[in-house]
């Protein structure tokens, strides 16, 4: 019988997605094998607090916040386990493979997977510079450039350069016409995203993204539909079928996405002839030239008027919750639940280094 492995699944974070992260984690854990793996449960505060959650009920109820063991992963090589510290004792517990169930920044973005490889952990998900140029969706641009393939026009602000907002709002008045988006070049799940209709809009829009993050994202409005690809794999990687959102508000804000429940998401979308298999070829190319390993989504527009295939971003820990896209079409494909948390914890254990 084949040994069992322990994976600890890291949840919760510092990010603006922490309460996602909570939902995500939930169904990975649900999906995690008994027979195959024990799981240790670490939740990360909003304040960067690590605790260790007893079960996964401590999780649907929001209870293991008040959890008295601390568990920390050090970053010492020569420990590959999590230190579990409750007063004075300190005991050990090893762990085979890291599942890092983070959205955003500070868990996505680089930073957590630095740590695990510094202390030579196995883990899920794409590595460092992967995460790290795909939470920044303004360097994602300039490698895509590259690629050939389409992206909305785009001007890059910076938290500094509001100081003089008129200038801003000049720079990219002279580049885009409104309305524009506004959003935090690394924040997720659409938080401090805005649409901007005119000047005052757009002081506003740019302020509130502020708040996410240092540099700010102003882009061209594409009219279309949104769809959605999943990409699973190493070197080989493959792309799923599209999937499409169709947002009960104006755009697909962190309200639409995780609590309005007239926004859907379709699977099998009708598409023109030969967009399919554009999206797919795009999907997998974007995933390889930002140096993907494990799991990714990428997003595109359809374009209303012209039904051209515009990238939108790509997410290197997408969401698991109830409502995500990604398990959804890996499930189309044959994946579900179990069977796809078991493929991404192999990828770990096949990462080059």
């Amino acid at each position: 019988m084949e040994k069992k492995r322990t994976v600890a699944v890291l949840f919760g974070g510092q990010s603006s997605e922490h309460e996602v992260s909570c939902m995500s984690a939930v169904n990975v854990i649900q999906a995690i094998s008994p027979e195959r793996y024990d799981v240790v449960l670490i939740g990360i505060t909003k304040e960067g607090k690590w605790l260790l959650a007893e079960s996964l009920e401590e999780i649907q109820k929001d209870s293991w916040r008040e959890s008295r063991v601390q568990a920390v992963i050090p970053p010492d090589a020569s420990e590959q386990g999590v230190l579990l510290i409750q007063g004075d004792q300190v005991r050990r517990r090893q762990i085979d493979v890291v599942f890092p169930v983070l959205h955003g920044m500070y868990g996505e973005d680089g930073t957590v997977q630095g740590l695990l490889e510094m202390a030579r952990i196995p883990y899920v998900g794409c590595g460092v510079l992967s995460s790290a140029i795909s939470m920044d969706k303004a360097y994602t641009k300039q490698i895509v450039e590259y690629l050939g393939i389409r992206q909305a026009r785009y001007v890059l602000v910076t938290r500094w350069e509001l100081d003089n907002p008129k200038e801003c709002v000049k720079r990219v008045e002279e580049k885009l016409s409104y309305p524009v988006f506004v959003k935090p070049s690394k924040a997720g799940s659409s938080q401090g995203v805005s649409c901007a209709g005119g000047p005052d809009e757009l002081k506003k829009a740019l302020t509130e993204a502020a708040r996410h993050d240092s540099r700010i994202l102003v882009e061209e409005t594409i009219k279309g539909r949104e769809i959605e690809c999943a990409v699973l794999g190493g070197r080989e990687a493959k792309a799923s079928d599209a999937g499409e959102i169709l947002s009960a508000e104006a755009f697909y804000t962190y309200e639409a996405k995780y609590f309005n429940a007239q926004s859907r998401t379709v699977l099998h979308p009708v598409l023109p002839e030969g967009v399919l298999e554009y999206i797919r070829e795009a999907a997998v190319r974007i995933f390889h030239a930002v140096d993907g390993f494990g799991l990714a989504r990428v997003d595109f527009f359809l374009e209303e008027e012209t039904n051209q295939v515009v990238f939108n971003e790509i997410n290197t820990m997408p969401g698991f919750t109830g409502i995500s896209m990604y398990p959804m079409l890996w499930a189309e494909k044959g994946l579900p639940g179990e069977k796809l948390i078991d493929r991404l914890i192999g990828f770990a254990f096949e990462r080059e280094v």
